[in-house]
């Protein structure tokens, strides 16, 4: 007899029911007196090989050596600068990884109540210089860093952005992140490990926007851990039955299994030793390479399986305009959620609870709807592998999650094909039919014999193909909702979720508004200011970037001149290293004397760089129509755009070609480039945000009012002593109630006139000559061929021409105008000056620590717990 081998298994990779890291389970074990026991071997031998911190210079260099020695395999005279680095961060994580352990074992000790946050993007930005700022250790890795031949600046120059997010969304949740490891909460982040992140954007000769891979983890990625041990199994396809017991439960089989692992991103506080975690899933074949096919000489067959399950993290929000792209965003979609909350469980599971306890120690915030699909899974875990009744599964999902809405735009609310979902997650769609049900015959209840109420409250769309509405899902399956600032809370509210307040009560939604994180969006990118902050004030440093209300000291030096001189002259060096960066990788020259006018954010209609950039080209008109000694009375200015568009948006990305073929003209022309200049820096990032946000002088958040649901970079402007133009939307809103409204410049129409101009619009026309002669003009001459391309913008140009759904000719003249009272501020410098430490002085309530304690208190029901 001998050992037989099941033929079926070739290939496929070991299953474990859940990772084990040691022999004694979750926490250490302990002895009759409740003491605990060293788990194996002499106590003394291990806890004599036990590392500390690295916090002398001595210990940080000779970590450094250390690792350019055996990690990366190299000698001092074949090190450079970016071996140098890797060495360097590698010295810095294992830092991290000592705290990273000893919070974890922390929160285990507690067993407290956590919190996790789901986001599809986490736009982290460069890690290192974050990381030693947090810890306290930037000046002595700066000492050792110098001792060994290299410099602290080059360095950091070094790191590329980590490819994990695209905009807005993505820098808000790693703000949260940072927030919740500084605040001390347990609070742990999940997303996707994609490995080319959303795209580098290229500038073709012509001016457009031209997509290429962005291979962030060609090189090794030394901020995270991959975690091997921990691996789940997602499966897709296949059918679903019914058990015939009435149970509601069912049994989901075949299809295809793809492996979900883990790699593991410290996260820092700042000045504490608590460093929490992002945990990013990379999808892997759960049957890899197909040698018997291969032998057979198909090659494509035997790298199907692994190419398919490679493909599900390969690319931030792939183009959803194609039947493959929109399966795949679908399977990024339940690949991530099904993966985190399999470890979720995991985790809770570990500390001996039973499930019906799960929302007394779990709560998880929905970033969007993209994470909507936890709903469904977690009703499935546990109806069909927990065996919890139908309703008593439902009222812990219930208490479980928490939903952020970010938009009030109808067509921006996400809808999945029914066929789709039924195609790629049977069981899925079957649970949600399930929901639909009870739930409209609850809301019939209520209002009974409403059948349009019904029709509008319904999970499924009765369009053709029927669509599920995940924003309707992600409601009713949360215990509250939120919006992100005042007003688009109240929006919510009052348009397109009123039939659920009506339903639920104003109770079940809230607001908590946006934040940004002072420590990168202050302090590391804008170190100059910060250390005039802390001198200025006397206060330690770490205490007021923890609480930002105490920048109102700066008020009382508003008057004083030497300090205003001071804080003018930190502006002007940021304006200088601005201009630095553009002329070392642009070859682009920059008057630094110039007003420098800043619009980054990604590219899309209703943020209205189309409004921006007619306004430019009206000034060039009007400096073109002057005499030489009336243009010598101008302001210069400087416009700085940067951002992107999605690949398969076509009127963005001719408004990015717009932008650079004005730039080409204006730039050159011998009579304005004196007074006005034109740039788009391509590939934007955080990394590139936070060199041109400390240089600001002005910023432009311009959304047509009622369409944007908060913004933040709003934010990191004023904190930076930049002053803000936009419309009444968003946060700007409370941006000017805090830094009063003489130190912002508002125009444009406000949101309850908004549908009566766009019914007008469609019903009523009236051509742009008639609105606004000045914008006519504008749009004239880019018909016209002033700025190359005859008849290429025209599609851009008609969709303010016919119907003009974002108000561009209705706001026009305002923005005009606004634009000129900004010329007069500015040419007023002492004033200026005061506006701008007014503004950064009543930045407080727009921290994200302020936010993420919002979120603990009011919604997830954490408390803080300080690793010692």
């Amino acid at each position: 007899m001998t050992s037989v081998l099941d033929t079926t298994a070739i290939g496929k990779v070991q299953r474990r029911r859940r990772h084990v890291r040691t022999l004694t389970g979750y926490l250490p074990e302990k002895d009759s007196e409740g003491k605990e026991k060293w788990p194996r071997g002499e106590e003394k031998v291990w806890k004599d090989g036990l590392r500390g911190l690295d916090t002398g210079v001595p210990s940080i260099t000779k970590s450094i050596v250390n690792h350019v020695q055996t990690s990366l395999a190299r000698q001092p005279h074949e090190i450079d600068n970016f071996g140098a680095y890797q060495a360097a961060a590698l010295s810095v994580r294992d830092n991290l990884i000592i705290n990273w352990n000893d919070t974890q074992l922390h929160y285990s000790r507690t067993a407290g109540k956590r919190a996790y946050y789901l986001s599809l993007e986490f736009l982290m930005g460069r890690a290192l210089d974050n990381a030693l700022l947090n810890l306290g250790l930037k000046q002595q890795y700066t000492q050792g860093v110098d001792k060994l031949g290299f410099n602290m600046e080059d360095l950091l120059a070094q790191e590329r952005d980590a490819g994990l997010g695209n905009g807005g969304l993505g820098r808000l949740a790693a703000c949260y992140l940072d927030s919740s490891a500084s605040q001390e909460l347990p609070v742990w982040g999940y997303g996707l490990r994609y490995r080319y992140g959303i795209f580098q954007q290229l500038i073709s000769p012509d001016g457009q926007q031209l997509e290429a891979p962005d291979p962030w983890l060609e090189n090794s990625n030394p901020w995270e851990l991959p975690r091997i041990d921990v691996s789940y199994e997602v499966r897709f396809h296949g059918f679903a039955e019914r058990l015939p017991d009435g149970s509601g439960r069912a049994i989901w089989e075949g299809g295809q299994e793809v492996l979900a692992v883990a790699y593991d991103v410290p996260i820092p506080g700042c000045n504490t030793r608590n460093t929490n975690n992002l945990r990013l899933w990379e999808s892997k074949p759960k049957r890899g390479f197909d040698l018997n096919s291969f032998n057979a000489g198909d090659y494509e067959r035997a790298v199907e399986s692994s190419n398919s399950a490679a493909a599900i993290t390969s690319v931030l929000y792939p183009n959803d305009h194609t039947t493959f792209g929109k399966e795949l965003r679908l399977k990024q979609q339940y690949f991530w959620t099904a993966a985190s909350l399999a470890d979720i469980i995991r985790r809770f599971k570990n500390i001996g609870k039973p499930i019906t306890e799960f929302p007394q120690y779990v709560s998880i915030q929905l970033n969007d709807t993209h994470p909507t699909l936890a709903v469904p899974e977690l009703m499935r875990v546990l109806v069909d592998e927990e065996e919890v009744p139908w309703n008593a599964a439902w009222d812990i999902v219930t208490e479980t999650f928490f939903f952020t809405n970010h938009t009030v735009l109808p067509e921006a609310l996400e809808t999945w094909p029914v066929p789709l979902m039924q195609h790629l997650l049977p069981r899925h769609m079957q649970i949600i039919f399930d929901i639909n049900l009870s739930f409209l015959q609850s809301v019939e209840r209520k209002f009974p014999g409403d059948k349009e109420r019904l029709a509008r409250m319904s999970l499924i769309e009765e369009s053709i193909p029927q669509n599920v509405r995940m924003a309707h899902l992600a409601c009713i399956g949360s215990r509250k909702v939120n919006g992100v600032a005042e007003l688009h809370s109240e929006l919510v509210q009052t348009t397109i979720l009123k039939d659920f307040v009506d339903f639920y009560g104003v109770s079940k939604f809230g607001n908590v508004t946006n934040g940004i994180t002072p420590r990168r969006w202050l302090d590391q990118c804008n170190p100059e200011l910060s250390r005039l902050i802390t001198l200025t004030l006397d206060i330690e440093k770490s205490i007021w970037l923890k609480d930002l209300t105490k920048l109102e000291g700066l008020l009382d030096y508003v008057e004083d001149e030497d300090f205003r001189e001071d804080w003018a002259a930190v502006k002007q060096a940021n304006k200088e290293k601005l201009a630095h960066h553009m002329q070392v990788t642009l070859g682009l020259n920059v008057n630094t004397k110039a007003l420098f006018d800043v619009q980054i954010k990604r590219l899309h209609e209703y943020k209205r760089q189309t409004l921006n950039i007619l306004g430019v080209i009206h000034r060039y008109l009007k400096l073109k129509s002057m005499t030489p000694k009336e243009r010598k009375t101008v302001i210069p200015r400087n416009v700085f755009f940067a951002g992107k568009a999605a690949p398969g948006y076509y009127i963005a990305k001719l408004t990015i070609r717009l932008i650079v073929n004005v730039a080409r003209v204006v730039n050159s022309d011998p009579d304005t480039k004196d007074y006005l200049n034109v740039f788009f820096l391509p590939d934007y990032s955080v990394t590139l945000a936070e060199v041109l946000i400390p240089a600001s002088d002005i910023s432009q958040h311009i959304s047509t009012a009622g369409t944007e649901a908060s913004g933040t970079s709003n934010m990191k402007f004023c904190l930076n002593g930049g002053l803000l133009l936009g419309t009444v939307d968003g946060a700007n809103i409370e941006i000017a109630e805090e830094v009063g409204p003489s130190n912002v410049f508002f125009f444009g129409h406000l949101t309850p006139a908004v549908e009566d101009l766009r019914y007008q619009h469609v019903y009523h026309p009236v051509p742009v000559e008639q609105k606004s002669p000045a914008l006519a003009q504008v749009l004239n001459a880019v018909s016209s061929g002033l700025f190359g391309d005859r008849g290429v913008y025209e599609p851009l140009l008609n969709t303010i021409r016919q119907g003009d759904y974002y108000l561009i000719t209705e706001d026009f003249d305002s923005y005009i105008e606004a634009l000129r009272m900004v010329d007069e501020a500015y040419n007023d410098r002492t004033e200026w000056i005061k506006k701008s430490i007014r503004t950064t002085a009543k930045m407080g309530k727009f921290s994200s620590d302020r936010a993420i304690q919002d979120y603990a208190q009011e919604y997830w029901n954490i408390e803080s717990t300080k690793v010692e």
